[in-house]
């Protein structure tokens, strides 16, 4: 059931954050962010853990969609502060994803080959989806969907691995000598 919820609460929040920023209602996207935090971190065997990975989450989200804005490649219709940065909406939904990866895409843990295809391949198809709801707007298409595929190739493995590090999700692991 944890996986379902955790499924569903991204698919809610996803939804909320590109939905409202092509309404010009960009705060959708943290509103929907508190109220999956707040059942994430409840769920949470060390909530400091997974805090601490979706923290590092949306830190990877705005230096990787600050490039993508800098470079020309993107733009956002609502929630930028500046002309160089990721809105913060979209900062959220990466930290919207950093609740997942102990969840509903821990099934990728210790598959650094096999995560770096889906990132390659899910991560361009997710903004593809935004653009489509008018959440981004590809100014150089090409060139865009070439830097999401090998930017989600590189930091979805590595997200992964830092999730594995800060996992509050599963039961901690116990040193053999504390057992005996």
């Amino acid at each position: 059931m944890p996986l379902f919820i955790n499924f569903a609460a991204f698919q809610v929040g996803w939804f909320s954050s590109v939905i409202g920023a092509a309404k010009q209602m960009p705060w959708l996207g943290p509103l929907a962010l508190v109220v999956v935090l707040v059942i994430h971190l409840r769920q949470a065997r060390r909530p400091h853990a997974e805090l601490a990975l979706i923290m590092a989450c949306g830190i990877v989200g705005i230096f990787f969609d600050s490039l993508l804005v800098i470079f020309g490649w993107v733009t956002y219709p609502s929630g930028q502060f500046s002309d160089l940065l990721a809105p913060y909406w979209i900062v959220t939904m990466w930290m919207l994803f950093g609740t997942t990866l102990n969840l509903s895409m821990g099934w990728l843990k210790g598959r650094p080959l096999m995560a770096a295809a889906f990132g390659a391949v899910g991560g361009p198809a997710s903004y593809i989806a935004g653009q489509k709801l008018g959440g981004i707007v590809f100014i150089e298409y090409a060139s865009a969907l070439i830097a999401l595929a090998i930017g989600w190739a590189i930091f979805m493995p590595l997200l992964l691995a830092v999730a594995r590090r800060f996992d509050g999700i599963s039961e901690p692991l116990v040193p053999q000598e504390a057992v005996e």
